[in-house]
């Protein structure tokens, strides 16, 4: 819940499209801030240099709502590793407006193969190691 804990932070618009009848951020919304945010997070990885042959399949989505957020007001996406497998791993995001946790998700990643399933590499396992989230 605290930002400083995120080794990747990315500072998005709203949209006023993004709104429900009630004048907040929709959940539909903020599920595509976070898909954007995980986005530019996996970018700075340089998955595809470590995957190479390979494929990366989110097989899991959880989003908890804290709190209200609005328009205009711009949302910050805090992303880290939460925790790595054999083949998989987690990615902790959080969105904060104003200084406050409104949304926590967490995305599994699987890394596949032609065959299924594919242990990561030591070289991706390092990359992603080095950007957990600090726990407090």
């Amino acid at each position: 819940m605290d930002i400083a804990n995120y080794p990747f932070v990315h500072s998005t618009e709203t949209r006023f499209a993004d709104l429900d009848m009630l004048g907040h951020i929709n959940n539909v919304a903020m599920a595509g801030l976070f898909e954007h945010g995980r986005g530019l997070f996996t970018h700075s990885i340089g998955l595809p240099n470590f995957a190479k042959d390979h494929r990366w399949l989110i097989v899991r989505v959880e989003i908890n709502y804290l709190a209200e957020s609005y328009f205009p007001e711009h949302v910050q996406i805090a992303s880290g590793i939460y925790r790595v497998g054999t083949s998989s791993w987690e990615v902790a995001s959080a969105a904060f407006q104003g200084g406050k946790c409104v949304a926590t998700c967490s995305t599994t990643t699987v890394l596949t193969g032609k065959s299924g399933a594919s242990p990561i590499s030591e070289g991706l396992r390092e990359a992603l190691e080095r950007l957990r989230v600090k726990s407090n």
